[in-house]
């Protein structure tokens, strides 16, 4: 099967929690929860609690996960409180499911045209749909100790002209579109016109409607008739409506910062108007609780989102070892970088990336003991690569669960609606990436990582297809020579604060393969240890810095900064030649000639640090690799313990990295900028006459262009783009 074929007709999870399955039942039974809102911004209105009543009770660890929405000048903290459950009769739930669908028409501003409509059918349905209930709750300090629903906002639908008025003199009737009315059923109420759209009114001023109006200078005054196009013949009367136009813009509060921009000014305005243009749609309902249900998209994609983390994390617990991984953490895990929401998973995958190779090496480093480094990198790839974990993840049905794209209120499904598109059907998810499926793979070890259970991380490993054998497999290996009499092993033992039960590992790791020694066996080199500690080394500075800096885990991409700039070669040499270990290298007369370069090279350079990107001259990758070779041999030597790793290496890596010190790779900073500001850049390489390449960075537009020689192309691209970046940042 090829990989397109994998990633077709993947089944789509809905929340079960959200669907009415129940039979028509006389006086269903609705699990209620209390949607609390704190206000942590200033605005000229308060938010009111919601009610959510569903037919299916949620698990306590989602109404106990905390939610927050990035608002205008703060965050809005929402808060889930089980409360106790209610039945209501078949006609109870017919005038909520109005009162709720009319205000979400008007909030997202879909067929405004057809609020008025009597055509719409809000009873109970016998189909499987979407469908709980959000309603307005009475304030905390005016709750009765019998009821929390506000039903007085409820029954704000349908309007009637001919229902209770509760002002005490009606001696105030005004003229609308539903005929005559007291004007204190106009007040916090709901009206429609043509021209202006949905407008909330919340009082009357007297003017006279029909009496000319002073405009700017060079504007000619006009009437109220005028400016509204109201039939001359009709006689307006004294009062004008007081309101505020397009009640609320309903926004995405899930992304970060709240940095997408609305299309268009906003429609949130004062206005007057004439009652005569007025359609009345809902009264009375205070603009207060409009206000709150304009939040309440995002609150449900995020309580959407959570369900089916729950559910995915339920799968899990079923083949995996028992863990209690948080379910924030399961949705970080298949949460894409598209939805631009206040975290992904990148930290996640990073993580869960470095464990897998590291889990997966150690795994082939046992278990093939006669094959070369480059057959077990091969072995590897067969094992993890991105096409591999795309499979894997498309047979357990992953696809499904993953979380792609921003959230758009306008698309949001609008509860009980009855619509075509509400209905639901068997949806299936094509032409998914495979690498955001490897990658969420990846995420999810790194969540169940994130709560410091290997085991569980292991088990799910297993699940997901990859086979791994962590039981302890003696090193073998037939050696004659005594280690003592070819390198310093008291001396290197010192230096690295470990002591070996079997120094051949030591010479091992300080062999190069351009050594030929009679007393080493055929193939006998670094290459081996340096495979596998290159692993080790680089899951646990990762393990690291996920576990030293949580904080900072939600700026955008931090793990995956840090790690390169500590897990690379330049930085593994530094290290080797601070802690003189080119000194214990065993090599041939050509390779010795290459380090003796590197050191001529480093001669000026500052080693207080091993980061930053600091060489510009060439140094030898045997440096880098001897680092990585005596980790796998401290690994293999200590039975296997990275913890004992990364203690005996960690001081050669001094100091660590941090984020107020981390400096970017400049080919990759020089890039990023470039495609922010829309700059072109064009390389140049070719060779001089004495066998070295140069490059020029050329940034378009605005113009630099910067040549630098070097022993090869990776260095003079560095350079160049140092040099580069200081101009356009001069």
């Amino acid at each position: 099967m090829n990989m397109e074929e994998f990633g077709k007709n993947q089944p789509k999870y809905v929340p079960s929690e959200l669907v009415n399955c129940s039979p028509n039942t006389c006086n269903p039974t609705y699990h209620c929860y209390l949607i609390e809102l704190t206000q942590d911004f200033e605005h000229d209105l308060s938010v009111h609690d919601i009610l959510l009543a569903l037919r299916n009770e949620l698990d306590s660890e989602i109404t106990g996960t905390p939610i927050k929405l990035c608002v205008d000048g703060g965050n809005l903290s929402v808060n889930l409180r089980h409360v106790e459950p209610i039945d209501l009769s078949p006609d109870e739930v017919q005038n909520c499911r109005r009162f709720q669908t009319t205000l979400f028409r008007i909030l997202l501003n879909r067929e405004v045209n057809k609020l008025t409509s009597d055509s719409d059918d809000f009873s109970l349905g016998d189909n499987a749909e979407i469908d709980y209930l959000l309603l307005p709750a009475i304030l905390k300090d005016q709750r009765p100790s019998n009821s929390i629903i506000d039903w007085k906002s409820i029954s704000s639908v349908p309007f009637s002209s001919e229902s209770t008025c509760e002002c005490k003199d009606h001696t105030h009737y005004v003229r609308t579109k539903n005929g005559i009315v007291c004007s204190c059923k106009l007040k916090n109420s709901v009206v429609f016109t043509p021209d202006n759209g949905t407008i909330h009114i919340n009082g009357a001023m007297e003017l006279n409607g029909n009496s000319r109006q002073q405009h700017q200078k060079g504007k000619r005054d006009t009437t109220d008739k005028e400016d509204f196009k109201i039939d001359p013949k009709i006689e307006l009367q004294k009062s004008l409506l007081r309101g505020r136009g397009g009640v609320f813009n309903v926004k995405n509060y899930l992304l970060k910062g709240n940095r997408k921009k609305l299309k268009g000014p906003s429609i949130d305005y004062p206005c007057q108007l004439p009652p005569e243009l007025c359609d009345i749609i809902m009264s009375p309902i205070a603009i207060n609780t409009i206000y709150s249900f304009s939040f309440i998209p995002s609150i449900m994609h995020r309580v959407e989102s959570l369900l089916v983390a729950f559910k995915l994390k339920k799968l899990l617990l079923d083949h995996c070892v028992q863990n209690v991984v948080p379910i924030c953490k399961v949705l970080e895990a298949i949460t894409t970088k598209e939805c631009q929401e206040a975290f992904d998973y990148d930290s996640l995958e990073t993580l869960g990336d470095s464990f897998l190779k590291y889990i997966t090496t150690q795994h082939l480093f046992k278990t093939h003991q006669n094959l070369s480094e480059g057959d077990l990198s091969e072995k590897r790839k067969q094992l993890i690569s991105n096409d591999v974990l795309f499979k894997y993840g498309c047979r357990r049905g992953l696809p499904g669960f993953i979380r792609k794209g921003i959230f758009e209120p306008q698309q949001w499904l609008i509860p009980g609606e009855k619509s075509e598109n509400n209905l639901l059907k068997e949806e299936l998810v094509n032409g998914v990436k495979p690498k955001v499926v490897a990658d969420v793979v990846e995420a999810l070890i790194g969540a169940f990582l994130s709560t410091g259970d290997k085991e569980a991380a292991l088990s799910f490993i297993n699940w997901i297809g990859i086979e791994v054998d962590m039981n302890i497999i003696p090193y073998e290996r037939h050696l004659s020579f005594v280690a003592e009499k070819l390198v310093r092993v008291n001396h290197l033992e010192s230096l690295l604060n470990y002591s070996f039960q079997d120094p051949s590992l030591l010479v091992e790791a300080l062999t190069h393969g351009s050594c030929n020694r009679t007393e080493f066996p055929k193939a006998f080199n670094y290459q081996r240890l340096e495979f596998l500690g290159d692993a080790v080394l680089d899951y646990v500075i990762t393990m690291y810095f996920y576990n030293e800096y949580p904080v900072h885990l939600l700026s955008a991409k931090f793990l995956t900064i840090m790690r390169s700039i500590s897990v690379n070669n330049e930085c593994y040499a530094l290290s080797a030649i601070k802690a003189k270990l080119n000194e214990h290298v065993l090599c041939d007369s050509g390779v010795e000639k290459l380090i003796a370069v590197t050191m001529k090279g480093v001669e000026n350079l500052s080693l207080e640090s091993s980061f930053g990107w600091e060489l510009e001259t060439y140094f030898s990758q045997v440096l880098a690799d001897v680092i990585e070779s005596i980790a796998g041999a401290i690994f293999v030597d200590s039975g296997y313990k990275e913890d004992v790793v990364f203690q005996s290496i960690r001081p050669f890596l001094e100091p660590l990295v941090t984020p107020e010190t981390a400096k970017r790779h400049p080919i990759q900073e020089l890039t990023e900028l470039c495609q922010k500001e829309h700059y072109e850049m064009k390389e140049t390489i070719f060779p001089d006459p004495h066998d070295k390449d140069t490059i020029q960075e050329k940034v378009k537009r605005i113009y630099y262009e910067h040549t630098k020689k070097a022993a090869n192309k990776d260095i003079a691209r560095k350079v160049a783009s140092k040099e580069v970046l200081k101009l356009l940042n001069s």
